[in-house]
């Protein structure tokens, strides 16, 4: 699908309206490789094709919503198109008026394409195959092109093209001794996936020794990146809506209210502007190039979607009210210095099955894994056995944060359900004075 065939498919769909109709259409469309590893062996390879075109039919103060999939062929997707356009006709009839209907009146047009340099998927995994001799090594490559569009009878026209590649990986030690690594982004240089097998190679020479076993208690840890991830997506589960706050729904509320306040080290953005995710959203508002969140410990702002923005008067600044491009500024910490730094406590590589004990604490826990070591003087000496975690992130990344790397990550997210994901975090690692395990 090309900008001009969905334009043109557009335009012959709003030369059919009628009346006081409003027609919005979105696209969403992909051509992906993915390929599926086992035991440093291809098990499953195959490519995705798709598109799907979605419509909402407005009239007055009501909306329905249709979706259907496209096949290439011009004549037949528009025959399908008018299909579903009758369909929406049939059902708006039926509906109540939508006190939240919220979209732009304002025309706009803007066309994206984010480039990258992707090698061959039998190209990437030969080299990840051959990098990996030895290791059992399980994991996904997905690469390729992801397109999102808005076309609307207001005269809407965005178009928003991404390409980008997606290694995912562990490699095991035995049953569930692994250690956990990723490569993602737009510029495929070897030579940084041999720096992080090389890593794993290391950790995992450490990882076979006698599995160290501590008290529960606060200790000293160093989180990387991915572990950080793990913090900043469930606190992306109702920390920074619009809707959230304004209930008092949010687990930030206390920061919100200037009750507490996280550490003036702490700075977390929306980034719209760096992101994979288009600059615009399914109603047609345009996303501002970067939304504040938290600033230097203290709460900025909200995301606010169309419907929130309605209900609450604010202006839309999101397609959605949780991260789709968030990042953490980064700190003065040389990631290189970091375990020195730590001297004697925990290296943290992955944390998962994370959940609230305590909302209104904005109080974590979950569990350690993948790549979990005890340090001593600087350097990784046992693997932990696996603990549970139980702390605030008002301690966490509050009073006990003493630092953030200077070098940060990107981490794409691997979510494929409906289609590929193209959400993104950018994080440097954590250097903490304590971190709280309970068992």
């Amino acid at each position: 699908m090309t900008p001009d065939r969905f334009f043109d498919l557009f335009s012959a769909l709003e030369a059919e309206l009628g009346g006081d109709e409003v027609l919005f259409a979105g696209l969403g469309a992909e051509r992906s490789d993915f390929v599926r590893l086992s035991q440093n062996r291809v098990r499953q390879a195959g490519s995705v094709d798709s598109a799907d075109l979605g419509l909402t039919l407005i009239d007055g103060a009501r909306q329905v919503e249709g979706s259907c999939q496209l096949g290439g062929d011009a004549a037949g997707d528009l025959g399908r198109a008018r299909a579903l356009l009758g369909q929406l006709r049939q059902r708006i009839a039926h509906v109540p008026d939508d006190p939240y209907l919220h979209y732009s009146n304002e025309p706009a047009s803007s066309q994206r394409r984010i480039d990258a340099d992707l090698p061959r998927p039998e190209e990437a995994v030969g080299t990840l195959t051959d990098l990996a001799d030895g290791l059992d090594l399980v994991g996904i490559w997905a690469a390729g092109d992801v397109v999102e569009a808005l076309a609307s009878s207001v005269g809407h026209r965005h178009w928003h093209a991404s390409r980008s590649f997606n290694l995912d990986w562990s490699c095991y030690l035995d049953r569930d001794k692994a250690v956990k690594a990723s490569y993602c982004g737009f510029d495929w240089q070897p030579e940084q996936l041999r720096h992080k097998l090389d890593q794993q190679r290391a950790d995992l020479a450490v990882l076979a020794r006698p599995q160290r076993r501590i008290e529960p208690g606060r200790y000293r840890a160093y989180l990387a990146p991915a572990a950080l991830q793990e913090l900043m997506d469930l606190l992306a589960w109702g920390g920074f809506g619009l809707r959230d706050h304004r209930t008092q729904q949010t687990p930030l509320l206390k920061l919100a209210t200037g009750e507490a306040q996280l550490s003036p080290l702490l700075t977390v953005i929306e980034e719209h502007k760096r992101g994979l995710a288009p600059g615009f959203t399914a109603e047609g508002f345009t996303k501002p190039e970067q939304v504040s969140l938290i600033e230097e410990g203290w709460y900025q702002d909200c995301l606010a979607d169309a419907r929130s923005a309605k209900e609450y008067d604010a202006t839309v600044n999101a397609a959605a009210e949780y991260p789709e491009s968030l990042a953490i500024a980064p700190g003065d910490l040389a990631t290189a210095e970091a375990l020195r730094q730590l001297d004697t406590g925990i290296l943290i590589g992955n944390l998962w099955y994370g959940n609230w004990s305590d909302r209104n604490a904005c109080r974590m826990t979950g569990m350690t894994r993948f790549g979990t070591f005890w340090v001593e003087h600087g350097e990784p000496v046992a693997p932990l056995a696996v603990m549970r975690f139980d702390d605030s992130l008002y301690h966490l990344l509050g009073d006990r944060l003493e630092g953030l790397t200077q070098e940060r990550e990107l981490l794409l997210s691997a979510e494929t359900y409906d289609g590929r994901s193209t959400d993104s975090t950018l994080l440097p690692g954590a250097l903490v004075s304590g971190i709280d395990l309970a068992l």
